[in-house]
């Protein structure tokens, strides 16, 4: 199972930073020596909603920047109603304004979206120089489909009727979701099959017998060791391609145990990756690599050295002690006169392979004076429900990542955690608050020389490792199965694009001629909203959003932004 990274486009300023509450950890100065012993207390699960964040930015430097899309004439919406400047207003309203929205970042930086010369010309103007302004407006709300554009919150519950792509949605229920041909689309690039019908698929042994059995036509499930020679086939073919998807254990540092950073810093340095890493990653392939980059694919954005040397036992333990902790009846860690802190590590309950690392680890992380307790529920649960709460402690997830490292800056930054008095918004599900570091990616994300952009992204995600927020552990392969009986096309063409096979399942064929192509789906969404926590997980935007919506731009198989046909001709895009 996975998490989106909806893309950070937040352009903004150097900022100052209090904290309300002396909580959520992280320092800002950069400073990787160890943490000094703890001389204030740190909120508890049951105090999360009071821990709240004093961030203020600044006016953005200069004169800002204006960018003009010219809509294509023929672009039509599903009911054949045209797609308009509105849509762009419904779009950032929505965004901007939607309680629980995790979509703000970049939009924050837009002051205005204005009609042009006609309804079909867009002006969006911004306050500052916005570099990844190509990912702004990536899946259009369509004004007239919801009351009010400021909160879409209770739209899109359990359906989701607009469309500008090649499909559009027939119905969705818990056993199935049903796509037909969006007779309205203007594009050259039409639906080819009559039906697309997606299924739930609750785990690998299921996704297999499935495909084996040819009640489902196509599966792209989280890969594993032994997964190709399980799928072995005559008649079924095998994609597996590497690209933004990453996997690591975060820790939650708003409130709970790692709040203390002591605490933190000492379980952090406990993990031993590269044993870790021998046990449960090599079986899936044995020319795989640890992950050292951080929250992010080896590239340019990282010197791929940020988290080497994490593990050390010893260093671990005698910081503990200086700090004053000792270990209780039980051998756990205790703070003098508290009881030993329970650690919460949630994953996704039917996933072989992190219930085998918790199998694995637990144990191990409990002789070394940890009290881990496995807390699992079902993906829904999961992606859509606790991690965008911040209900947990630990967590374990791939992150499928956008082409543009912007979307660091919606997942760290200090005011893109979600609390009560921002009204939850923000996608910062780990809580970490590091001045120096949001001020780094704010920044980076307004500077257009490639080369200093990335120096700015390597420094943050240096504070990153000095913090002890996550630990990364491997760059996951995308996999795509397929009967070779049943369905045709460009099917692996697409499979490593951050907006997965949906970029263009409707160009594949029905071998069979049964009038369908039939998808098992690894995760199930219990909501659609694309703004809010549903979002979160990367099923429900490849089943329902993506495969229905698009804007501006969207991004191709080798990580790249393309223009759209919902455009006539690259926006005009000016400095002011």
């Amino acid at each position: 199972m996975k998490k989106t990274n909806k893309l950070s486009l937040l352009a903004a300023g150097f900022a100052t930073l209090s904290l309300v509450v002396a909580a959520c950890g992280g320092s800002s100065s950069g400073d990787t020596a160890a943490p000094a012993a703890d001389a204030v207390s740190y909120p508890g699960i049951e105090d999360c909603a009071d821990v709240s964040y004093d961030y203020t930015a600044p006016a953005a430097a200069g004169n800002g920047m204006k960018i003009t899309y010219d809509i294509a004439p023929e672009a039509v919406w599903e009911d054949g109603s045209p797609i308009t400047v509105a849509d762009f207003k419904a779009t950032f309203d929505a965004a901007m304004n939607t309680p629980g929205s995790i979509s703000t970042s970049g939009y924050d930086q837009i002051s205005s979206v204005d009609a042009g010369t006609s309804d079909k010309q867009v002006v969006v103007t911004l306050k500052t120089v916005y570099a990844p302004y190509r990912g702004l407006f990536g899946d259009l709300i369509k004004a007239s489909s919801v009351k009010n554009t400021s909160d879409i919150s209770g739209d899109f519950a359990d359906f989701n009727g607009t469309s500008n792509r090649p499909y559009k949605m027939d119905s969705f229920s818990k056993d199935q979701i049903i796509l037909v041909p969006n007779e309205k689309y203007w594009g050259t690039d039409t639906a080819v099959t009559p039906k697309i019908v997606m299924v739930p698929k609750a785990d690998s042994d299921t996704e297999i017998a499935a495909i084996k059995a040819g009640e489902v036509d196509f599966v792209f499930p989280q890969y594993f060791g032994g997964l190709a020679d399980a799928m072995k086939q005559d008649n079924i073919a095998t994609s597996v391609q590497y690209g933004g998807d990453y996997e690591a254990f975060y820790f939650q540092m708003k409130c709970g145990p790692f709040a203390n950073p002591t605490f933190r810093t000492a379980f952090s340095m406990s993990i031993d990756r590269e044993a870790l890493f021998q046990q449960i990653y090599i079986p899936i392939s044995d020319s795989a690599t640890l992950l050292q980059c951080g929250p992010i694919a080896p590239g340019p954005y990282c010197n791929g050295d940020e988290f080497a040397g994490s593990f050390d036992a010893e260093g671990a333990a005698k910081l503990l002690e200086d700090a004053g902790w000792a270990k209780d009846a039980n051998g756990f860690w205790a703070e003098p006169g508290k009881t030993a802190p329970k650690i919460r590590w949630i994953i996704n309950t039917g996933n072989t392979r992190r219930e085998s690392t918790q199998a694995y680890l637990i144990p191990l992380l409990q002789a070394a004076g940890f009290d881990v307790r496995a807390d699992n529920c079902d993906a829904a649960c999961y992606f859509q429900k606790r991690l965008p709460a911040l209900d947990y402690d630990m967590a374990m997830y791939i992150s499928t990542a956008p082409p543009d490292p912007a979307y660091l800056t919606s997942s760290f930054v200090c005011d893109l955690i979600p609390t009560t008095a921002n009204e939850n918004i923000g996608q910062n599900g780990t809580g970490w608050c590091n001045a120096e570091a949001s001020d780094l990616l704010h920044n980076a994300d307004i500077e257009v020389d490639p080369a200093v952009r990335a120096d700015m992204i390597k420094s943050a995600l240096k504070l990153m490792a000095a913090d002890h927020i996550l630990l990364p552990l491997f760059q996951f392969p995308k996999a795509g199965f397929w009967r070779t009986d049943k369905v045709g096309g460009p099917i692996e063409g697409d499979l490593n694009n951050y907006r997965g096979f949906a970029m263009n399942f409707h160009q594949w064929t029905d071998v069979d001629g049964d009038g369908q192509i039939v998808i098992g789906a690894e995760q199930w969404p219990e909501c659609l909203n694309p703004v809010t926590e549903c979002a979160n997980s990367s099923w429900m935007v490849w089943l329902t959003v993506f495969s229905i919506q698009q804007g501006a731009f969207t991004t191709t198989n080798d990580g790249q932004y393309v223009l759209t046909n919902l455009l006539a001709g690259e926006p005009v895009v000016e400095v002011l």
